[in-house]
C-alpha cells in the first residue's frame, strides 16, 4: 500500500541543525528521512517551509529561501531518488521508488508584505501555502490569535494572486473567521493539510463539523494528523485507536472521499505509540484494515490525496 503524506517539517528541522539532520543518512533521526519514506512506501511527500515567529521580520524571506535551498541541495539533488512535483505531469511520475516532493509554505510571513515575493516563491517551486501559522501576520490571523480576526487588505490581495497562480490554499492554521472568508473563493483550490475533528478532540487546531462539511462541499481535503494533542484530549494517552475515531467521524460527515493524511512528522515533539515515524506506519495500516474496508483505506493512504493534486496542479 502506498502513501501520500500532506505535511512534514523536515526542512525546518534541517535548517535548524543541518549537520545533525541528514535526509539520506541511513541512521538519520528524521521521522521522514529518505529511508523511512522508502520503507513505508510513501510515493508523495509534501515538505513544509516554515519560518518560526521568533525570526526577525526582515529575515523571514531569507530563512524560507535557505530551507528551499536545502530542499534542492539535500533532498532533490539529481532527482534519482526524489523528484520535484510542480505540475500534473511530474505528479504522474512519482512512486515509492522515486518519491515525489511538493513544496508548501506554512505561513505567509516570508512574503514580508510583498506580492512579488509570492511570485518568487512560486517560481522556486512553492505550490501550496497556508496564510498563517498560529499567530497574526500581514495576511491574516492564525488560530491561536485571541482576537480571532480574518484577512487583512493585503491578505485579500494575496488570495487574488494565489487564484491567478492556481496556488493551493492550506487552511490548517487559519483563524475560524479567516476560514469562512476564504472558503467561498471557488476558484481557489483548498485543503486542510494537518487537522483533525474538534468534535472528537476539542483543540483549537482541529476543525468544527461545519468547516469539514464546507471543505467537502468544495472538493477539498482533510489531512488526518498524528499530533497527539490534536488526536486525544489527554495527549499522553493518544493512540492509533483515537486516530481511527477521527476517521470514523469524518466518514460520518460524508468525508470518505476527502480524507488523506498529514502526519506533521518532524514537527511533533511527543509521539503516539507505534506512530513515532514512518518506520512504524505498518501499525496504522494494520489497524485501518481491521476497522475499515481495504478499498477505503487505499483511498485515504493514496487515492484521495492524489486525485486532489492531479486536479489542482497545473499541466
Amino acid at each position: 500500500m502506498q502513501w501520500l503524506d500532506g505535511h512534514c517539517d523536515v526542512l525546518s528541522k534541517m535548517w535548524k541543525d543541518p549537520v545533525k539532520h541528514k535526509f539520506y543518512d541511513p541512521q538519520s533521526k528524521l521521522d521522514s528521512s529518505y529511508f523511512n519514506l522508502r520503507e513505508a512506501t510513501v510515493a508523495l511527500q509534501v515538505f513544509a517551509v516554515w519560518v518560526p515567529e521568533t525570526v526577525a521580520k526582515a529575515q523571514r524571506l531569507q530563512v524560507a529561501l535557505k530551507q528551499i535551498d536545502l530542499f534542492y541541495e539535500e533532498i532533490i539533488q539529481d532527482e534519482q531518488n526524489v523528484i520535484l512535483i510542480a505540475d500534473r505531469k511530474r505528479l504522474r511520475e512519482c512512486s515509492p521508488e522515486r518519491i515525489g516532493a511538493l513544496l508548501l509554505l506554512e505561513g505567509a510571513d516570508a512574503l514580508q508584505g510583498e506580492l512579488a515575493n509570492l511570485r518568487l516563491l512560486w517560481r522556486l517551486g512553492i505550490r501550496q501555502m497556508g496564510l498563517t501559522w498560529n499567530y497574526a501576520n500581514e495576511v491574516a490571523d492564525g488560530i491561536e490569535e485571541e482576537r480571532g480576526g480574518g484577512l487583512t487588505r493585503f491578505g485579500r490581495q494575496v488570495i487574488e494572486e494565489m487564484k491567478r497562480l492556481r496556488m493551493i490554499l492550506d487552511v490548517s492554521h487559519l483563524s475560524v473567521k479567516g476560514f469562512w472568508e476564504v472558503i467561498g473563493e471557488e476558484e481557489l483550490p483548498i485543503l486542510a493539510s494537518h487537522s483533525n475533528c474538534r468534535a472528537i478532540c476539542p483543540h483549537k487546531r482541529n476543525l468544527e463539523d461545519d468547516q469539514i462539511r464546507a471543505l467537502i462541499e468544495r472538493d477539498g481535503r482533510i489531512g488526518v494528523t498524528f499530533v497527539p494533542s490534536f488526536v486525544h484530549v489527554s495527549y499522553p494517552d493518544a493512540s492509533i485507536s483515537h486516530v481511527l475515531k477521527h476517521i470514523d467521524h469524518l466518514c460520518g460527515l460524508g468525508g470518505e472521499d476527502y480524507i488523506f493524511f498529514g502526519s506533521d512528522f518532524d514537527g511533533i515533539s511527543y509521539k503516539i505509540k507505534h506512530l513515532e515515524s514512518y518506520r512504524y506506519i505498518h501499525y496504522l495500516t494494520e489497524a485501518l484494515l481491521k476497522a475499515f474496508p481495504e478499498s477505503s483505506v487505499k483511498k485515504w493512504s493514496w487515492e484521495n490525496g492524489y486525485r486532489f493534486y492531479e486536479k489542482q496542479l497545473s499541466l
